[in-house]
């Protein structure tokens, strides 16, 4: 427990040091879900990698041997054209304490046709965000282990160009029987070096926990995260849908009970998950996001936002994941990852 305390206090520390408001910021590329496996249990990262590179990618404290001249891939076709993708390359060095973690993301936005005030085409322009990601991962022993990522992040829209370096730090606790981890993170603070047109940005930092617990004889793991733990209220002002309602025949205003703003204020912050395993070869993930649900789901049409899912198929030297995660009726988000080693 001493460990844990002392974990918690590096992470909260550290992101003090340059600490943003989430939500609120430039360059979200970073708050992109790298695998299909962590978008399929709905989390922003997980807290068990289970000899999954991937899962190093957002949790470097998670990067082990395992993932010695190991490379993955990762692809995720956004909305209206775009394009986010990852490739990653682990390396464990003689003489060297922990394991390394390389990696290039890149987030496409596609191309764009110009034009000037009087609508004259003035050919073409390419938008596209570049992550360099560089993680490290050290275990202390067989229940403790730290993380780091030096991310610096590069940005060209047209003739536009921005530059920023983020930084994660983490560490990560597995209990003696490996059924319980814990993982405190903050992600994402640091600082935009270039700007776009001279207004210095803020870059998405976050403080959050994740955890997972597996059911001893079960055949499951159950996943949390406890997003965004720097504010509070996540909420925002819909214009639409306002939390106080004036009704101009009795002239009172109806307010949402305590209780209720409670609730919906945590469930905000919880994100959940499931995933089956099927003899450590093939496995079925479900997620959700109370949050996602409720800024996205439609006021008329029930739907599946806030929901996701996806399978996996793991062999010794080949692994193949696959997500989709649901965002409303029209659209939805397909994530696939592949891994190998040469």
């Amino acid at each position: 427990m001493r460990r844990v305390l002392v974990l918690l206090l590096i992470v909260c520390c550290v992101g003090g040091l340059r600490a943003q408001v989430a939500g609120l910021n430039t360059l979200t590329v970073l708050d992109l879900s790298s695998s299909a496996r962590t978008a399929g249990l709905g989390m922003d990262y997980l807290s068990v990698a289970q000899y999954d590179i991937n899962v190093g990618l957002d949790n470097p404290s998670l990067i082990d041997s395992y993932g010695h001249s190991r490379w993955s891939l990762n692809y995720t076709n956004l909305f209206a054209g775009a394009n986010f993708g990852s490739v990653a390359y682990g390396r464990h060095f003689q003489k060297v304490k922990g394991d390394f973690l390389f990696a290039l993301r890149f987030n496409s936005y596609g191309t764009f046709e110009r034009y000037d005030e009087t609508e004259t085409p003035q050919g073409t322009f390419f938008a596209a965000d570049y992550v360099f990601s560089l993680g490290y991962g050290l275990h202390i022993d067989s229940s403790f282990s730290l993380g780091v990522n030096l991310k610096p992040v590069f940005s060209q829209y047209a003739e536009y160009n921005a530059l920023a370096v983020a930084l994660d730090v983490c560490g990560s606790y597995w209990s003696p029987s490996r059924n319980f981890s814990l993982t405190l993170m903050g992600r994402n603070f640091g600082a935009q070096l270039v700007t776009f047109s001279g207004t210095t940005e803020k870059l998405p930092y976050e403080l959050s926990m994740a955890f997972s617990y597996k059911v001893s004889n079960a055949p499951f793991r159950i996943y949390g995260q406890l997003a965004e733990l720097q504010r509070w209220d996540l909420r925002y002002n819909d214009p639409l849908n306002p939390l106080v309602v004036y009704d101009p025949y009795s002239g009172t205003y109806s307010q949402e009970s305590w209780l209720h703003k409670m609730l919906d204020l945590s469930g905000r912050h919880l994100l959940l998950g499931v995933e089956f395993d099927m003899h450590q070869v093939f496995f079925l993930r479900l997620g959700y996001s109370y949050r996602q649900a409720q800024e996205i789901q439609g006021t008329q049409n029930l739907n599946f936002s806030g929901f996701s899912f996806g399978v996996g198929l793991h062999k010794r030297r080949f692994c193949f994941d696959y997500a989709h995660r649901a965002y409303h009726l029209g659209q939805g988000l397909n994530y696939l990852s592949l891994t190998f080693k040469i």
